[in-house]
């Protein structure tokens, strides 16, 4: 059983990568936050984090400790105030791109919904940067993506490797590689040509859609390869992180985006969706 004042403490650390930064937030002296992670790794058996002068970096055990945290103090706070007869209802506008919600999301958020009977759920499909804009006109509540081209903003929630996914049909060894993609801008797309221009692959573009289903369509009929997260290959495909005509490609990492300006209750409640998709999510 873990002491939710240490989680507290630990999510703290972890969030901000520093003990002293996490002792100023919750006005507690640096010793006191080494005593609450070294009574946490205690309870969890493990080290937590990795300390040097100069960082303070999640371990493995760390990493798959701080989404069960994050659950756990969003839970504990949402139960506060259901006793406190404080909940209303809530209709909450989700932002996410097609190739979570072709897959495993519309499934983890109908039972988050079924849990919670008072809440609504309201889900809008595009990329990550068309929600973005979205969330700034104040249309949505909510967006779980990937990281596009630099962004530093959003909740980091997990790192997933991309994968090249492709038909049975061999193609052309001599012909350039064909390309199915999402539009611009798209981590995977901008992974795959960068990944292709470091091994000087000569590569076209054979179809560009925002529809999962469309891509993947292209690559059983043997008409295209496509780069996509892992989740998301249907097991009708075939897929390999390299071979000997298609380069390595990174890991991508998905996050979170809160509107800001939300009522600390409905914000919390948010905050509750991003930990059940985090603990839910596949592998």
């Amino acid at each position: 059983m873990f002491d939710i004042v240490l989680l507290r403490t630990f999510e703290a650390v972890a969030s901000l990568s520093s003990f002293t930064k996490a002792g100023q937030q919750l006005n507690l002296t640096q010793s006191a936050v080494s005593a609450h992670i070294r009574r946490l790794e205690e309870q969890a058996g493990a080290a937590l984090f990795e300390r040097s002068t100069r960082t303070v970096a999640q371990t493995p055990q760390g990493q798959a400790l701080l989404g069960y945290a994050k659950a756990i103090l969003r839970l504990s706070e949402e139960a506060r105030t259901l006793m406190n007869g404080s909940s209303s209802a809530f209709h909450l506008r989700i932002g996410a791109s097609d190739d979570l919600t072709s897959t495993w999301l519309p499934a983890a958020l109908k039972k988050f919904q079924d849990s919670r009977s008072a809440k609504t759920l309201e889900i809008q499909i595009s990329n990550t940067t068309v929600l973005l804009e979205s969330m700034d006109r104040g249309e949505l509540d909510l967006i779980i993506g990937c990281r596009c081209r630099g962004d530093q903003s959003g909740i980091h929630l997990w790192n997933e490797p991309l994968r090249w996914a492709f038909g049975k049909a061999l193609l052309d060894a001599d012909a350039p590689i064909p390309l199915a993609v999402f539009p611009e801008p798209c981590p995977y797309r901008d992974a795959a040509l960068a990944a292709l221009a470091s091994k000087n692959c000569k590569w076209r573009i054979a179809s560009v859609s925002p529809s999962l289903g469309s891509l993947t369509a292209m690559a059983a009929a043997g008409l295209a390869v496509t780069p996509l997260n892992s989740s998301s290959i249907p097991l009708s495909l075939q897929s390999a992180e390299a071979n000997e005509r298609l380069p390595p490609l990174p890991h991508v990492e998905f996050v979170a985006h809160i509107r800001p300006g939300l009522s600390e209750e409905n914000a919390l409640l948010t905050r509750s969706v991003v930990d059940w998709i985090t603990v839910n999510r596949p592998g």
